[in-house]
């Protein structure tokens, strides 16, 4: 789960083993991940616009064309985690078994499909700047976020014999996807525990419909 803030941080642990290996020239495995931090740390060092695929590229050590076997663009580096995160939604929702709770099925692939630690809160911050300060990666952001709660609302609809852009289908994916963002802006302020807790909080309250918080 991501979302947007003008919040930045540099970004060390996450990144630096890979780049000393990459400056180094020793040969290694290039993966997605490895792409994706080595352009995390571009951007923060000298921009969006200012940086290349080239660039990209010739820091990790692998082609131009290496690269675009990973990413479509430059700009879908920002958002590759949070789509994998959607699709893995999908896989999830559809394996539920059919006598699971609805909600009790929504929360807990939630939190199935969220893997984020204190640890990757530097690199998180990293990207969340880039998408809040390039006017036209934020623009890009709501088709992510509409990917996001419809998965939930295609799961709302085979529930409920609807269809996925019905009011109660679309109501329960966006209503998920606020809390959750919520949560999500608590844990990057907080930084004490992994982001699941915050996730498990508000979808828990998400589920009985805020009744246990409101005294």
């Amino acid at each position: 789960m991501a979302t947007s803030s003008s919040d930045s941080a540099p970004l060390t642990a996450a990144t630096g083993d890979v780049t000393e290996e990459a400056r180094s020239g020793r040969p290694r495995a290039t993966s997605r991940r490895v792409l994706e931090r080595i352009a995390l740390q571009l951007f923060t060092e000298q921009g969006f616009d200012n940086t290349t695929v080239e660039q990209i590229s010739e820091r990790a050590g692998v082609s131009r064309r290496t690269f675009f076997r990973y990413f479509d663009s430059k700009a879908a580096v920002l958002w590759s985690e949070f789509d994998h995160e959607v699709e893995t939604l999908h896989r999830l929702l559809r394996e539920t078994p059919a006598e699971q709770p609805m909600t009790q099925a929504i929360r807990q692939a939630v939190l199935r499909a969220n893997h984020y630690g204190v640890e990757d809160v530097a690199e998180l911050r990293a990207r969340m700047h880039v998408i809040s300060t390039v006017p036209a990666i934020g623009a890009s952001a709501t088709v992510h976020y509409d990917g996001w709660a419809g998965a939930l609302a295609e799961f709302a609809a085979r529930r409920l014999g609807q269809q996925p852009d019905d009011l109660i289908p679309q109501a329960i994916g966006f209503s998920a996807l606020g809390v959750c963002r919520a949560a999500f802006d608590q844990w990057v302020k907080r930084q004490d525990v992994d982001l699941i807790e915050y996730l498990d909080v508000a979808l828990t309250a998400w589920m009985s419909g805020f009744s246990a918080v409101d005294s």
